[in-house]
């Protein structure tokens, strides 16, 4: 497993340079980072009060007022992130995913199983078990290093959600995108594991984590499927 993942990273990180791979991505990534900067700024202040009030603390009350900052600051990284892997994932993907065909798996047939509207509703299912599951765990800041795990769990289970049916979109049957989804499950959340550290990094995480992941996981995928057909003759015809 560890090496069908860090091959599948070593293999993203050249396409990552990539001028036309920049030049595409880079338009929703910095504007997802303006939109979620302004909001930030306007929202900052009445949120920490609003996360104070609810709590039944006074407002000049030091502790919940730090407490309440930090949880804002979460938040509104949280949500850039979230926006920005939404704009990759319905945005970037085609490219990103024929970038690395040709470069990679130039004799793997597409045969578009997948659709953009099932790219859409791939991408809002993610977001609408994502986010639920984020705020309940914000429970857990009271007890960081569980919290800490929690979110790396979530992260890596958003990042792989988010891209895996983009990647195999283009090439992969309906059926064999099916068949993957269950036997590349835990390979696809090991490469979601590993880049989800990257996520609390400020900047990297909304200007480059999104672009970067969505390679990983095109290489990952594509490699999964040019695997599964050449194990099945029936699938490889």
């Amino acid at each position: 497993m560890a090496a069908a993942i860090f091959a599948a990273l070593a293999r993203a990180i050249p396409i990552l340079f990539t001028p036309r791979i920049v030049g595409l991505a880079f338009l929703p990534l910095v504007v997802a980072a303006i939109v979620w900067t302004g909001i930030a700024i306007a929202a900052w202040h009445p949120l920490v009060a609003w996360l104070v009030s609810i709590v039944g603390a006074a407002p000049d009350s030091l502790w919940w007022s730090v407490a309440a900052n930090v949880v804002a600051g979460i938040g509104f990284a949280v949500l850039a992130v979230a926006t920005a892997f939404t704009a990759i994932a319905l945005l970037a993907m085609p490219v990103i995913v024929r970038t690395v065909a040709t470069r990679d798996f130039p004799a793997l047939a597409a045969r578009r199983g997948g659709t953009f509207a099932g790219s859409l509703g791939n991408a809002m299912t993610a977001l609408a078990i994502f986010v639920p599951l984020w705020l309940a765990s914000l429970v857990l800041l009271f007890v960081p290093p569980i919290y800490a795990i929690a979110s790396l769990l979530l992260n890596a289970w958003l990042t792989q959600r988010m891209f895996r049916y983009d990647a195999l979109a283009e090439h992969a049957e309906r059926a064999e995108i099916a068949v993957l989804l269950a036997r590349s499950r835990w390979r696809l959340m090991g490469l979601g594991l590993v880049l989800a550290p990257l996520s609390f990094v400020p900047i990297f995480n909304v200007l480059v984590l999104p672009l970067f992941a969505g390679i990983a996981f095109t290489e990952l995928c594509l490699a999964e499927l040019a695997s599964l057909r050449s194990s099945s003759p029936v699938a490889a015809a």
